[in-house]
């Protein structure tokens, strides 16, 4: 397992090699029939006992998020359907997390592909991790690269790139980091305030599980990228590099190294995760092999 001061010889762009890998073997899409009508109904059938209540009737959302439309599918969009998969088996329902069999899981999946207008096909789905990572979820709207990503003088930067890193990116690593050595299935269940606490953070410390923690720790790094390539300075004074073409890759490599965590995450396992903090380690020591650990502060921010 590698924390983030350790040394990494990883190749400059691991994590986005990887995700791209990943994708390269998906050898279908959700458009290609891959679910049965038969099956989407036993799913609907389920749906409709365990789920509807928070996420409505036409999941259309209601205490839970909507599962059907672009707000659903645009964060989906490029991920193995395995990742849905992973996501209701570890997590779903709420109230009783783990209890679905994979057979209703997988259902579930097909009735979801069927609210969201997806054909049906002749075979049905597997409740199998190796075949559902084959076949490719499909947004219409697909999620936009950080290399794309524009500044809006609506917004502009207020800190520097310095303490971006040490607000946002270096307290949201450390929580993944944490679970090296902590499970966070493990103990506090979450939901308490203190009411009696003399502070702010113990007393809403842990209101959210310690699972929820993760989630949102590994969310707040996959959307970093609009963030990072943002014009700002950096604490030398320099401006941030965000034109070249390296620091466009880095910034990519982390976001995806974020995305890597947060369905690790989803699958609440320790080891998962723990193993997703590696590619963090390595998209970071990437970046900072070339703007930060340099001869001097003065000279940060300066390309090579």
């Amino acid at each position: 397992m590698k924390f983030p001061t350790a040394v990494c010889a990883a190749v400059v762009a691991l994590a986005v090699t990887a995700a791209v890998s990943l994708r390269a073997q998906q050898a279908r899409t959700v458009k290609e029939g891959v679910y049965t009508d038969a099956q989407a109904a036993r799913g609907k059938a389920i749906f409709d006992m365990r789920c509807a209540l928070c996420h409505g009737e036409r999941l259309e959302g209601a205490a839970g998020p909507p599962l059907a439309g672009e707000v659903f599918l645009g964060p989906w969009d490029s991920e193995p359907l395995a990742a849905v998969f992973d996501k209701i088996n570890a997590t779903m329902p709420a109230d009783t997390p783990g209890t679905l069999a994979p057979q209703q899981v997988v259902d579930l999946v097909a009735f979801i592909l069927q609210a969201n207008r997806f054909p049906d096909g002749k075979t049905e789905l597997a409740p199998a991790a190796a075949p559902l990572e084959q076949i490719a979820i499909v947004a219409s709207i697909p999620r936009a690269a950080v290399t794309n990503a524009s500044p809006t003088a609506a917004f502009p930067a207020t800190g520097t790139l310095n303490q971006v890193m040490r607000g946002i990116l270096f307290p949201s690593s450390n929580v993944l980091f944490d679970v090296q050595t902590r499970d966070p299935s493990a103990g506090s269940k979450g939901g308490v305030a203190r009411a009696d606490a003399t502070t702010t953070s113990t007393r809403y410390g842990d209101v959210y599980s310690p699972w929820q923690v993760v989630d949102a720790a590994a969310i707040s790094i996959a959307e970093i990228g609009p963030v990072l390539m943002q014009p700002r300075r950096c604490e030398n004074g320099e401006p941030a590099p965000i034109d070249r073409a390296d620091w466009k890759q880095y910034v990519q490599g982390v976001v995806e190294a974020g995305r890597a965590a947060y369905r690790a995450s989803q699958m609440r396992s320790q080891d998962a995760v723990s193993e997703a903090t590696n590619v963090i380690s390595d998209a970071c020591a990437n970046c900072h092999r070339v703007y930060r650990d340099v001869a001097s502060a003065a000279m940060r921010c300066t390309p090579p």
